[in-house]
């Protein structure tokens, strides 16, 4: 039981240390070597594990949305047909907002659209691991609430993508892809403005 603990612990500080030194240097200037630094690993663990440079990267992209869809579900949970709906889409809608704006969420993107074009399946990745589940469960959320009569809803998939664009599109440009820190008074501003819209597209009046 210690060498497999062992092994795992050693295992999440090699993918901690790996997206830290591909989110600081760039995929291709970052190598191995620095990785197992960062780790406190011998380089041949690195390889043991994971085989190549290509291969840690990918996995390190799937821990990183494995966490972030674990946070986003969390915050998903609180959305409940017995409470107001807009009070209710403002908590959720501003934790997912601190989801999206949190400093590994914005490094994971960054790496993402500078590496598309040559690993086009890192995408899928974080779709299949994170967004699509997440959009799923917020859906589920959505058509609650419109079973209780607090949303009129057709398509609670369409309703689901079209708040969750609603929250995070503008923090690309305000943040500059992650570059500017959003002040906790503008996040709530971003979250009121979004779960406004939302409400007088889909809500029950």
């Amino acid at each position: 039981m210690t060498a497999t603990r062992g092994r795992i612990d050693k295992r999440q500080a090699i993918l901690d240390a790996a997206f830290t030194v591909f989110a600081r240097d760039g995929y291709r200037p970052a190598s191995v070597d620095t990785v197992a630094a960062t780790a406190g690993v011998a380089k041949h663990t690195i390889y043991n594990h994971f085989g190549d440079k290509q291969s840690l990267f990918r996995a390190a992209v799937s821990a990183l949305a494995d966490d972030a869809l674990a946070r986003n579900l969390a915050a998903v949970e609180s959305l409940r047909p017995d409470r107001d709906p807009a009070e209710a889409l403002t908590e959720v809608g501003r934790k997912l907002a601190e989801c999206y704006c949190d400093e590994k969420s914005w490094a994971l993107r960054r790496l993402l659209h500078a590496e598309l074009a040559s690993m086009p399946e890192l995408q899928d990745i974080v779709r299949e691991r994170a967004t699509d589940k997440v959009n799923d469960a917020l859906a589920d959320r959505l058509a609650r609430l419109a079973l209780a009569g607090h949303l009129r809803i057709t398509d609670p998939a369409v309703a689901a993508e079209q708040f969750g664009a609603l929250l995070t599109a503008p923090f690309d440009a305000r943040s500059r892809l992650g570059t500017r820190k959003i002040p906790a008074k503008e996040l709530a501003e971003v979250t009121q403005n979004a779960v406004q819209t939302f409400l007088r597209a889909f809500g029950n009046r």
